[in-house]
């Protein structure tokens, strides 16, 4: 047997992984346990939580690989600070003494932290491997996937210099072909209109993205003043505009002075059309991008499959369209594609690439639905709710499976923590807070209510996998919430005049097809298809909501607040149940009645945790 621990930390969303012979037995972000958002410590109880479901100590894993290589990324610090100074100066005193302390004596900053795991831990052994990080992106997204082989496409921020890579794999090869290197950046540069806007760098990227369609694209030409973008999607961004290289901020006077206004002051200023059109804007720039550099990756290696992975592949509106030009036959987006799944690909390179070892393709993928974080026996749950002052009732899982689908069915809003945590940012039927799609006040409620957060942000659709076509113009699965797709025409109600006058948000008001609580004000859903093999207690309550409404579509979104991690532990479910204005929590067997509970055990959760 051989054990591969792979780890992710020190920049955004640490995690760790662990494979016995190839397969990926569990894996999972540190922000889960600490209920840190986009936790960058080194991933302690990660780890511990892989290691135990495997039962294996520390001593007893055979290598340990971490996902980037800290030295290249001390290189281009260097070497941008070189490049530009006496600019930055500030942010580089600021970074030096990090890096000396910590980071670029990585090895033994590691080696340290793992001996607190298991004190028989040899440090000698030197079976510390490290990475490249788009190589762990890249490996993330084709080793897991259904395909012979594939072209994989790798987008984010930057990670040691590269910031774009293109890579092709075949079998239990895999090599970068192309690469576009720092300050070059389509993750940057989206992270800096997220600034721009007010949302948090690293975090409100998915608020920018939902934001876009209540805008149209009239800034297009501007942000083509400050990106320069070839015909097959490669691109230089003209540094003037920016201050990623070199400051503490995105943006600089000038890229303000070019669209006429400062960075929003998310406390004070409220979103306006303006911000609205500067999210459709940069969406459509990401967008077009991308399928510029899909048509001609395509082109070049004449391959019929895609993959996709790193930050800017959890854009599922630019993944959509992708696939709606059918450039690909095929296209698979690594369910964890941020830093998160880093931890992932570098275990399964270190396998695959270095090891020699060869792949067993799983026809539909090889990450088992990405439920591989913990799970909560029927006792430990019962031990927990009762240590928590909460009343419930056991039943089995068929009356579980009735009254959950009666009360969805009856407006209630439920939290449904199920099996195994999910890996990755998207909460897909283990722990998620459900809804009734019909109902035209589904997600103003849920979002005002249950997440406090802006109203704006759309919510997904779990959709039976063989309905989908029947509601969606899409005909591929998305398993992984990846693809955004448009409601089937047949289900949508046209605006009226007056609708289409509607400012901005005052459009998420008008109901727009027969499932209203997932149709965004473009018409798309973000779609998540729900397989039986995969978790088939979720299937079968979307399966008898069916029953009872004759609609195979349940609101799907994470199990957690504004800001809060997705939860974790029955604890934390019930924490989060009692803060907010969910009905029901069922956890397992457990099922639980808002209107049952203490009310001394309610929490005020509305300033619990920060703007995300």
């Amino acid at each position: 047997m051989n054990s591969i621990l792979g780890i992710s930390a020190f920049y955004h969303d640490s995690a760790a992984c662990l494979l016995i012979d190839g397969k990926i037995v569990a894996a999972a972000q540190e922000e889960r346990f600490t209920r840190i958002k986009h936790d960058s410590n080194y991933p302690e109880n990660a780890v511990n939580f892989v290691l135990n479901y495997a039962k294996l100590k520390l001593n007893e894993v055979d290598q340990i690989i971490f996902f980037e290589k800290p030295f290249l990324k001390f290189e281009r610090l260097l070497e941008t600070y070189v490049a530009f100074a006496p600019k930055g100066f500030l942010s580089f005193s600021k970074a030096m003494p990090v890096w000396i302390k910590d980071k670029l004596f990585q090895k033994n900053l590691l080696q340290n932290k793992l001996k607190k795991h298991d004190e028989n831990y040899d440090k000698t052994k030197e079976n510390i491997y490290f990475s490249d990080h788009h190589l762990s992106h890249a490996a993330s997204a084709f080793y897991p996937s259904p395909f012979k082989e594939a072209v994989i496409i790798t987008a984010d921020g930057v990670g040691e210099w590269a910031t774009t890579t293109v890579a092709v794999g075949s079998e239990n090869n895999l090599e970068i072909k192309k690469e576009i290197h720092f300050p070059h950046s389509l993750g940057l540069l989206y992270s800096a209109f997220t600034y721009f806007i007010g949302f948090k760098v690293n975090s409100g990227e998915y608020k920018l993205m939902g934001l876009a369609p209540y805008g149209k694209p009239i800034y297009i030409n501007k942000i083509l003043k400050m990106i320069d973008v070839k015909d097959d999607g490669t691109f230089r961004l003209d540094q003037s505009f920016f201050n990623y290289a070199t400051g503490l901020t995105m943006t600089n006077n000038k890229f303000h002075k070019l669209f006429g206004q400062n960075p929003r002051e998310p406390k004070s200023e409220k979103l306006t059309q303006f911000h609205m059109d500067i999210a459709a804007s940069i969406q459509k720039v990401t967008e077009d991008i991308m399928i510029k550099l899909v048509k001609s990756v395509q082109k070049e290696f004449s391959l019929k499959n895609l993959c996709l992975a790193g930050g800017v592949a959890l854009n599922c509106v630019a993944n959509g369209k992708i696939l709606k030009e059918k450039i690909f036959e095929n296209i698979w987006v690594q369910p964890a594609a941020g830093d998160a799944g880093g931890a992932l690909g570098a275990a399964l390179a270190l396998w695959h690439i270095d090891q020699n070892n060869p792949r067993v393709i799983n026809e539909n993928d090889d990450m088992s639905g990405s439920y591989l974080g913990p799970e909560y026996s029927e006792d430990v749950i019962k031990k927990e709710l009762s240590r928590l002052g909460a009343k419930f009732e056991i039943l089995n899982e068929d009356e579980i499976i009735e009254k959950t689908s009666k009360d969805l069915s009856d407006g209630h809003a439920v939290g449904w923590f199920q099996g195994r945590m999910e890996f990755g940012p998207r909460a897909l039927g283990g722990r998620s807070i459900l809804g009734d799609p019909r109902s035209p006040n589904m997600q103003k409620n849920l979002n005002l209510k249950v997440k406090y957060r802006e109203s704006f942000r759309p919510f997904a659709p779990s959709i039976l996998a063989d309905d989908l076509n029947k509601w969606f113009e899409i005909d591929s699965a998305s398993p992984y919430m990846l693809m955004v797709a448009n409601v089937k025409k047949e289900k949508c109600i046209t605006m009226s005049e007056n609708d289409e006058k509607l400012f901005g948000i005052d459009k998420l008001n008008v109901k727009r097809s027969s499932v209203p609580a997932i149709t965004h004000v473009d018409y798309s859903a973000r779609i998540q298809t729900v397989h039986e093999n995969s978790n088939p207690k979720y299937y079968k309550l979307i399966s008898k909501f069916k029953q009872i409404t004759g609609c195979p579509i349940l609101v799907n979104t994470s199990f957690n607040v504004r800001g809060e991690p997705i939860v974790n532990t029955p604890e934390d479910a019930f924490n989060c149940f009692m803060g907010t204005n969910l009905d029901r929590l069922i956890i397992g067997n457990c099922y639980l009645d808002k209107k049952k509970q203490n009310q001394d055990l309610k929490k005020d959760y509305t300033d619990k945790f920060e703007l995300d």
